[in-house]
């Protein structure tokens, strides 16, 4: 009981402090004003774009933040080393909760910045957009794979491929691999991206003929997981199917290998982090999670990418890191296309986004306002992320 209180105190506190900021600041910035002359790599504008992102960077999601947080900081270094069009980036911690990434939104659509970016996960996200949406501020969402999330609205969009686009490919090539005729599904019933995942892999699994034996739910905070897992080792299935946040799939994962699940064990977007292989260790070898990037891409963007980034952090990035830095190097392109970072222009240049190299791979903007690109499968193996084949 204690530290619920704790939590909501310092949710408050921070409440407080964004409130004062709001009181403070006078909602000064007007986006409307920052235009400039040419187009393209000639745009220049003489201010500085405020961008406001919202990351958990503590808090459940605080595994994906941090990377996405590395990720944006460095696509900011090299766009405003770059000129012409320089970005004054804003990032803050919604601690993963949906109430304060709401206040988040609402601080940066007053103190009028020209794009946000966040929050990290789609329960947070689904909340929170509708207060740009309402406002005409552009959001793009660099990781919510959720349904629903571009649906709020004309000023949302997102770079982050879907579950309904990633899980498909990935239960038809490990279906392909490893030829599992019955499995146990399991996922947390309390989060937006597990139900979305559950529900793509439910349908992906029908379209191979893969018998569900049985399906079993958790929450997104449980740690022991024992008595289920021990459940689904009953039905004696040929693989594992899982869809949750890393805080709960590495307790499963290192669970499960403890009470002799040896079968594949195969996940969603929530595992695609470095967090799993350093704290599951061995237990997470040949578990199979289908990614939007994978550090073997040969482009010339990902390996500027790579290298640029273990300069700089000394460490390799991760699909979060990637995801964060090609959205502020998609902003940068939305703005030059009409040297402008007004709200509807942002907007427009969003909307209009084709084939762009990146580090993701030729991007593209659905109608839908969605992402499009090239999916990848993985597998964990010698405690690193592979491509499945």
């Amino acid at each position: 009981m204690r530290s619920i209180v704790i939590n909501v105190s310092l949710t408050a506190v921070t409440a407080l402090a964004l409130a004062g900021c709001r009181a403070e600041s006078g909602g000064s910035t007007n986006a409307e004003d920052l235009k400039g002359s040419g187009t393209g790599d000639s745009c220049e504008i003489d201010a500085e774009v405020p961008v406001g992102v919202a990351f958990s960077l503590t808090g459940a999601g605080g595994g994906y933040g941090e990377s996405q947080k590395k990720g944006i900081d460095l696509a900011s270094e090299q766009l405003n080393a770059k000129g012409g069009v320089t970005y004054d980036v804003t990032v803050e911690d919604d601690q993963t909760d949906p109430w304060l990434a709401s206040m988040l939104f609402e601080q940066f659509v007053y103190d009028g910045v020209s794009v946000i970016v966040g929050p990290t996960l789609s329960t947070n996200a689904l909340q929170a957009q509708p207060i740009a949406q309402d406002a005409g501020v552009p959001v793009l969402a660099v990781s919510n794979t959720a349904q629903g999330i571009t649906e709020q609205g004309e000023y949302i969009f997102r770079n982050s491929l879907t579950e309904a686009q990633v899980i498909p490919q990935t239960v038809a090539k490990s279906h392909e691999v490893y030829g599992y005729e019955k499995v146990v599904v399991m996922y947390a019933n309390d989060d937006a991206v597990a139900e979305s995942g559950y529900e793509a892999f439910a349908g992906a699994l029908e379209d191979e003929g893969v018998e569900i034996l049985d399906t079993l739910t958790f929450s997104k905070s449980d740690t022991d997981l024992r008595s289920l897992l021990t459940e689904a080792k009953s039905a004696d299935p040929d693989a594992l199917v899982v869809s949750s946040l890393i805080e709960a799939a590495i307790p499963l994962v290192t669970q499960a290998r403890e009470i002799g699940i040896d079968v594949p064990i195969i996940g969603g977007n929530g595992f695609n982090t470095p967090q799993l292989l350093a704290d599951a260790g061995e237990a997470a070898e040949g578990v199979v999670v289908g990614a939007a990037w994978n550090s073997s891409g040969d482009s010339p963007e990902n390996s500027e990418f790579l290298k640029a980034f273990e300069d700089k952090y000394d460490t390799n990035p991760d699909q979060f890191a990637a995801q964060a830095y090609a959205g502020l190097l998609l902003i940068d392109q939305a703005v030059r296309a009409n040297c402008s970072a007004a709200h509807d222009d942002i907007r427009d240049g969003l909307s209009g986004l084709s084939n762009v190299p990146t580090v993701l791979g030729d991007f593209s903007i659905q109608e839908s306002r969605d992402a499009e690109h090239l999916a990848v499968v993985q597998v964990v193996k010698d405690g690193t992320f592979e491509v499945l084949d």
